[in-house]
């Protein structure tokens, strides 16, 4: 992904560092899937939303599903 590697410096791919938390200037971010591609590939929404369980848990927001 461009945003990553621009902004985190990364060469992996998207699948390989979505997930997981980085650093960027003292902020956390998590890459993941950009929702074109979840429209190419709707067998991969379960992974993004794996990730915003993460992010919401991080934050400290109740899942209320």
């Amino acid at each position: 992904s461009f945003a990553a590697k621009e902004l985190l410096k990364e060469e992996r791919s998207i699948s390989q560092i979505r997930g997981k938390f980085y650093n960027f200037k003292d902020i956390k971010l998590m890459p993941t899937y950009h929702p074109a591609y979840l429209l190419r590939n709707p067998q991969d929404k379960r992974l993004v939303w794996e990730d915003m369980k993460k992010i919401m848990r991080e934050l400290g927001i109740k899942n209320k599903r």
